[in-house]
Order: C-alpha cells, then sequence, then structure tokens
C-alpha cells in the first residue's frame, strides 16, 4: 500500500505540473489536475489538500526528475549544469513548472524561497570546488556569485519565456551571454580561455 500511495503521488504530481505548465497557477484547478492524473478526489486531498498545495510541492520538488552531479567538480562543470538546466526547461516538464511557479508563487500568497537556497547551495559548491583548483580570482566571494547566478539564470529564463514562448528556444543562447559576462569577473585569467571554450561548446550542444 506504502509503495502504491508513492507511486499515486507521483502521477498526481506530475499531471498537476503538466496543467500549472499549460495554464498558470491562475487558471488551473483541482478539478483540472484530477482529470489529467485520471485520479479519485478522494486519493487527491489524501495526498494535496489544495491547490496551493499542490504547487508548493511541485516548486520543491523541480528538481526530483534531473540527474545532477552527485559531487562538486569545479566552474567547468557549473557551466555544463547551467546549459544542462536550460535544456530541461524546454523539455521537463516538471522542473519547467515548478520554476515558473516559484517565480509566480506571490499570486497565492506562497513565499517559499527554498528552492532559490537549493540552487544556489549547489551552484556554490561548484565555486568552492573551482576555488580550490585555483580557478576563481582571489577577491571573488563564493556565496555573492552563487545568488548572483542564480537570479542571473531567473531572470534569463523568464525573458527566454515572454519573448519565445513557454519551450524557451533562445535559453540557451542567453545562458551562453550570461557566461561571457560573467567569467572574466571570476575566473583566473590563465583558466578564462579554457572555461570560455567549455560555455562555447556546453552552448553549442544545447
Amino acid at each position: 500500500m506504502q509503495d502504491r500511495a508513492i507511486r499515486t503521488r507521483g502521477v498526481i504530481l506530475r499531471a498537476a505540473a503538466q496543467v500549472f505548465d499549460e495554464y498558470g497557477l491562475a487558471g488551473s484547478s483541482i478539478s483540472k489536475i484530477m482529470t489529467a492524473a485520471g485520479t479519485t478526489q478522494g486519493a487527491m486531498y489524501f495526498h494535496f489538500k489544495s491547490k496551493e498545495n499542490l504547487a508548493r510541492a511541485v516548486i520543491n520538488e523541480q528538481a526530483a526528475d534531473l540527474a545532477l552531479p552527485k559531487r562538486p567538480e569545479g566552474l567547468a562543470q557549473l557551466i555544463e549544469l547551467t546549459f544542462f538546466l536550460a535544456r530541461q526547461m524546454q523539455s521537463n516538464v516538471l522542473f519547467r513548472a515548478g520554476v515558473t511557479l516559484a517565480v509566480e508563487q506571490g499570486q497565492v500568497g506562497l513565499r517559499d524561497f527554498s528552492p532559490y537556497d537549493m540552487w544556489a547551495d549547489l551552484f556554490r559548491g561548484e565555486l568552492e570546488a573551482a576555488r580550490g583548483k585555483g580557478d576563481l580570482r582571489d577577491e571573488v566571494e563564493v556565496a555573492d556569485v552563487a545568488q548572483l547566478l542564480v537570479a542571473a539564470y531567473t531572470g534569463s529564463q523568464v525573458m527566454s519565456n515572454l519573448l519565445t514562448g513557454p519551450d524557451r528556444a533562445d535559453l540557451p543562447e542567453r545562458i551562453g551571454r550570461m557566461w561571457r559576462y560573467i567569467l572574466p569577473g571570476i575566473a583566473q585569467p590563465d583558466s578564462l580561455q579554457e572555461l570560455m571554450e567549455v560555455a562555447r561548446r556546453s552552448g553549442a550542444a544545447a
């Protein structure tokens, strides 16, 4: 029964992500999510008590289907990770809906910053690894740059959504532009060209 409940919750969560992605937070409803999930009202309310409760779950579990790095390895991995996330924004509905809802959550009175903290922690780990390798400028404050990258990535995906639609067709290009201007300010000069090439290759692959 426990395994069945876990599976049912997962089905509902991903159905909610699809509905939120298609209709937005304001246009979504429990009934639409129930239909998409093919589940009963009892099963729905056993796991999630309201639309807001579901939105919070999608926000906080946005990375559930992502194959994230198991350990930090530095700036090259961080660059590759941001382009990986750009591709996932285009194809992974749970991730895309979670990121979008995190931006829109104020519409229903939510104030949950935990996903931003999660990404900042992940980025900070990569930056600390980069410092250990000697790839960061001495004056760089790792925590500040991690927060800057989260903000820049969030703004880039929002602009991409506004200008190219929910598929965010130009997001990899925007992430490439972000790195082109951020890397010279944080990378040691002797590492810069190699890292710029990583960004170029990652952008081309994306």
